[in-house]
């Protein structure tokens, strides 16, 4: 097998394995550079796949055909936007622990799909396959351009160039708007944006808010492509990783980016080891815990070496110092 081949197989699905990943970082992005920690990314990835799966699967049944899918990430958006409010409740009305919360917000997601599957589809512990999903397709004439055609614009998922265009968007919004100014002053130093009249509460919540939607997203970007259906373990982790890569990334829009591709190069390597030769010889459970793996070594070596927003993980008192 040639260098050229191998590269084909590889790198189209490590972009769509980073597409989940990349999506639910970003919504880390909003909530940690507002000053919120949120472990919680996983279970918002599991009420978006549930709830795109569901959606889907309920408007297919009405009869209302491609859309349903369209619909389906909306509701996961929605729904995953809906459910962070729990978290940032906790954490923000409340003043939790905020990584306690985000534990809570994980066993609390998987605890009421679960319970909700059962109760929706007579007892079963999963959904039925929706029918109307994303499939890989061809750009094109993009992808008929040599060498770059095949590895990027070939054999892939139209959530992964979504994923791409929302990096883009989400570095934009950071650090060229107000918005994002304010954002990442309640991150840094809340007391001082308080002073300038920046509302405090009100801008964690929305970055809280927008990590659920994010999230919700990444979960159901990764059920409406590989799955199709949703299950207890439908989300195995990704949430966690995105999590990673969100510290790898040093909460930069575009380094979350890249920190989310190179775990997705290496949920590439175990999906597709079997087919490289100089991979075939391993054995596959290698391959399978390879991301986890990397993932912790990632963290073990950078972690140390990233500093996050000043203000990260501190309950704010409004007039305190």
């Amino acid at each position: 097998m040639s260098i050229m081949a191998i590269l084909a197989l590889v790198v189209p699905a490590a972009i769509y394995a980073a597409a989940p990943l990349m999506l639910t970082a970003l919504g880390g992005l909003f909530s940690e550079r507002s000053g919120v920690i949120n472990i919680g990314l996983e279970g918002l990835m599991v009420v978006g796949a549930f709830s795109a799966i569901v959606t889907t699967l309920t408007l297919e049944a009405a009869g209302v055909g491609a859309a349903s899918v369209w619909l389906g990430l909306l509701a996961a958006i929605l729904f995953g936007a809906l459910f962070s409010l729990i978290h940032a409740v906790a954490s923000i009305h409340f003043r939790a622990d905020q990584v306690v919360s985000g534990v809570a917000i994980n066993f609390l997601a998987v605890g009421l799909c679960v319970f909700l599957i059962k109760l929706i589809y007579d007892g079963r512990g999963q959904t039925d396959y929706i029918q109307n999903r994303f499939y890989r397709f061809d750009v094109p004439i993009l992808s008929d351009i040599p060498f770059i055609g095949p590895l990027f614009f070939s054999n892939t998922y139209i959530t992964s160039f979504i994923a791409i265009g929302l990096a883009v968007v989400v570095y934009f919004v950071i650090y060229f708007t107000p918005f994002g100014l304010r954002l990442r002053s309640v991150g840094e130093h809340p007391q001082a944006a308080d002073t300038m009249g920046i509302n405090v509460t009100r801008m964690r919540y929305i970055g809280v808010m927008l990590s659920g939607a994010f999230g919700g997203l990444g979960g159901a970007a990764l059920a409406v492509t590989v799955t199709g259906q949703f299950s207890g373990t439908t989300i195995a982790g990704q949430g966690f990783m995105a999590l990673a890569a969100l510290i790898f990334g040093k909460w930069h829009p575009l380094g979350a980016m890249g920190a989310a591709l190179f775990f997705g190069f290496a949920q590439a390597l175990s999906i597709t080891g079997a087919q490289i030769p100089l991979l075939a010889s391993v054995p596959s459970v290698f391959l399978l815990i390879a991301p986890y793996v990397l993932t912790i070594l990632a963290l073990a070596g950078f972690v140390g070496r990233s500093e996050g927003p000043k203000a990260l993980g501190s309950a704010y008192l409004k007039g305190s110092r």
